[in-house]
């Protein structure tokens, strides 16, 4: 068996970092494909004194986002795949507002001129997010971003590691240390360390841990060529 899982992505962002940088790639990562990707990063979880700058600057950032048609030059998000999509996404939002989470960039119900049939959700972020809500727990496909708060990294790598899933997780940091302890201490299959999406080549085995993966050997790289090998072994005997 060689089959792919849910995901549900997790970005830590150390007092340390690049605030620019980090910014920047979670932005990409989160609302780039309008966050349907199974590499979508869908939980930050700030770290100490990064709180309110991250926070700050990600609803900056988040609410300049320009949705729209995307083959317009202009646009730089657009659609998510269907109407289904679409009421799921703006459900699980809800469902989070509901189990406490502060919607504080709301993307629900948007529409856009000319394109009033579009399945179109603007770029979200909840606040206040804490591991049981459903919105940390489960995959939201789309541009939904919540936000946690820890009070140091050795809680930030535990709220990660909590997850059911285990496809990809990253660090911001300028900390050698942390980043070290970051990569062999999460239980996720791609580890990034100051990069928003974990996505190696295809060269490498692609494929996550825990419930985001089923099987031995994972897809791409020798792993896939390995996968479908029948092996034989030949014992000869000349005399």
């Amino acid at each position: 068996v060689q089959a792919q899982g849910g995901a549900k992505n997790y970005i830590a962002v150390m007092p340390d970092a690049d605030m620019t940088a980090s910014v920047a790639n979670i932005m990409g990562s989160a609302f780039g494909c309008a966050g349907q990707r199974c590499l979508a990063g869908s939980v930050v979880v700030a770290v100490g004194d990064a709180y309110e700058p991250l926070k700050a600057e990600l609803l900056k950032r988040a609410a300049g986002l320009r949705v729209g048609y995307g083959l317009e030059e202009t646009t730089q998000m657009g659609t998510v795949i269907s109407d289904a999509a679409k009421q799921r996404i703006e459900g699980m939002i809800s469902a989070g507002e509901n189990e406490g989470a502060q919607v504080v960039l709301d993307g629900r119900g948007s529409t856009i001129e000319g394109f009033e049939a579009g399945s179109f959700v603007g770029p979200t972020i909840l606040d206040g997010v804490t591991s049981d809500m459903s919105v940390a727990r489960d995959e939201i496909f789309g541009p939904v971003l919540s936000i946690m708060h820890a009070e140091d990294f050795d809680s930030a790598v535990d709220m990660i590691n909590q997850s059911r899933y285990g496809n990809a997780a990253s660090l911001f940091t300028s900390n050698g240390k942390h980043a070290r302890e970051f990569k062999y201490r999460i239980r996720a299959g791609n580890i990034g360390i100051n990069v928003g999406v974990a996505a190696a080549t295809a060269s490498f085995p692609f494929g996550g841990q825990k419930e985001s993966f089923f099987g031995d050997l994972h897809g791409q790289g020798p792993d896939s060529i390995e996968f479908f090998t029948d092996k034989k072994i030949l014992i000869e005997r000349w005399l």
